[in-house]
């Protein structure tokens, strides 16, 4: 299984007062901080390696999750410093720990689907990024991809489209060449990238059916809750 790069380092300001003393991934659902179910799901799905791309308050992921150990895995940790290095920045950070392929997942994504076939789709892709997505339809958030056909014809964020059905589901493929145009140590936004390669036809799509869970909103955060509370025998 590739390596997975976590993007946790983000300040997280729309969940203040909640972040105020705490990074994002450390909200605490049913008794366990998000990051616990992360790792656990990541673990279970053959996972081996990850990376936390982290930043604000990491030292609380860090203390928590240790070397990942305890689930199974191992976890290394790479530092933003004394900047936001946003998430294109952070994975430029991060590439030596990485290697030449890796998926990319957002620090507060909770995605329940099979992530050994998302790496086939990427391997018989023959691209050198996949983004999986999702028919949002602009239910849970402003849709932004154009998929159709079985391909993935356009990513734009705060763009509105009727073409824009399907919505980035939080898990993406990359190789690590694709970064090399962009400099180390300054802010860069991966929707950015993202859009570049789907632009030039570079960027693969893989449509997933299971709806995506997340923490970045305080709707989002019931609504894992909930995932949560009617799995845990399972989890």
């Amino acid at each position: 299984m590739l390596p997975v790069a976590i993007l946790a380092g983000g300040l997280a300001t729309r969940l203040r007062p909640i972040t105020n003393t705490i990074p994002k991934s450390m909200i605490e659902i049913c008794g366990e901080p998000f990051v616990h179910w992360q790792t656990k799901l990541l673990a279970e799905a053959g996972v081996k390696e990850i990376v936390y791309c982290v930043g604000y308050k990491s030292e609380l992921i860090e203390g928590f999750l240790g070397d990942g150990s305890k689930y199974g895995v191992k976890i290394k940790y790479s530092y933003d410093g004394s900047k936001q290095l946003g998430t294109g920045g952070a994975v430029i950070k991060a590439l030596p720990h990485l290697g030449n392929k890796f998926m990319i997942l957002y620090g507060d994504s909770y995605l329940p689907i099979d992530y050994s076939k998302v790496e086939r789709e990427y391997a018989e892709s023959q691209k050198p990024a996949l983004m999986t997505v999702y028919a949002n339809n602009g239910k849970f958030d402003a849709s932004n991809v154009d998929f159709s056909g079985g391909a993935l014809r356009r990513y734009q964020k705060g763009i509105v489209s009727p073409e824009m059905t399907h919505i980035d589901y939080g898990l993406s493929c990359f190789k690590e060449s694709i970064f090399s145009k962009y400099a180390l140590g300054f802010p860069l936004d991966l929707a950015q990238v993202c859009t570049d390669l789907a632009c030039q036809n570079q960027l693969a799509g893989y449509e997933v059916y299971e709806r995506f869970y997340e923490i970045g909103s305080h709707q989002g955060i019931l609504d894992f809750a909930e995932y949560v509370e009617r799995n845990l025998s399972e989890l």
